[in-house]
């Protein structure tokens, strides 16, 4: 879906999604998937740049503008999954604009790296850890506690968008692979604990696909252009934000209500070959 249509607007009543890294790229994608199928969503995005990143990251404007194509009823907000705080005030703002929470999708992520792991510094070590583990621990924290409060029987959701490198090892980028290995473990375990709720936990591990994140990678390795990882997908191709988005959302549906605990690839064949 373009940002451009114009989505339905949900019911009165319609599940609520909550989706961490909303302003652009992959999780833009996913807020717009989920207006386009009916859901109310909260878009939460950091809206500042970090000192140990090579590239910009999303700005209020683009937060704003995602809403705006998500439709009337989306919500807006500011929040750095690295702080408990900010990201408690976030979901509980959620809920009190929705009056519920049905679904939460942690896809804010970052990547950083260009040396070995044993000379990977402390600064860039933090963020990788922080933004993509921790950073999806805190959700989980802030979010099951409402997931909980729907009545059975549930249909409550986690997704966390992790990485091919959840279970490749990628040179150079030592930190990000650790990182999202980890992602792996936490679905896994919460999977478990969750499935007597009524709640599912599942993991999307995209490909090499078109972000300003992969445009990162390409600097890493000192490529010309991040098409260049398209020779490492079987299918031939970059993958586009939206095929993401599309997994995502079958993943929060009634549809997916048997599958947990799962690391779904979504990645062109790329960690099956």
């Amino acid at each position: 879906m373009s940002p451009a249509a114009t989505p339905p607007v949900p019911a009165a009543d319609a599940p609520v999604a909550l989706v961490t890294g909303a302003a652009r790229g992959i999780g833009a994608a996913i807020v717009l998937d989920l207006a386009a199928h009916g859901w109310r969503v909260a878009l939460v995005d950091v809206c500042a740049d970090h000192p140990d990143l090579s590239y910009s990251l999303a700005s209020r404007a683009e937060l704003d503008a995602t809403a705006a194509a998500c439709g009337p009823t989306a919500l807006a907000l500011v929040a750095d999954v690295r702080d408990q705080a900010a990201i408690d005030a976030a979901v509980d703002a959620a809920v009190a604009h929705f009056g519920r929470l049905d679904a939460v999708v942690a896809a804010a992520g970052a990547i950083a790296g260009g040396e070995p792991l044993w000379r990977t510094d402390d600064g860039v070590w933090d963020a990788m850890l922080g933004i993509n583990l921790t950073g999806a621990w805190r959700l989980v924290r802030a979010a099951v506690p409402h997931l909980l409060e729907r009545p059975r029987p549930r249909q409550g959701r986690v997704v966390v968008v992790a990485s091919a490198a959840s279970v490749d090892g990628l040179p150079l980028l030592g930190a990000y692979t650790a990182a999202k290995h980890g992602v792996a473990g936490l679905v896994k375990a919460l999977a478990v604990e969750l499935a007597p709720e009524g709640i599912t936990a599942n993991a999307v591990c995209p490909g090499s696909t078109r972000t300003a994140m992969l445009d990162a990678s390409a600097a890493v390795y000192q490529l010309d252009s991040a098409e260049s990882f398209a020779a490492q997908q079987p299918v031939g191709r970059l993958l586009e934000p939206t095929e993401i988005a599309a997994a995502v959302t079958w993943l929060c549906s009634p549809g997916a209500s048997g599958l947990s605990g799962a690391i779904v690839p979504v990645d062109g064949a790329m960690t099956a070959n």
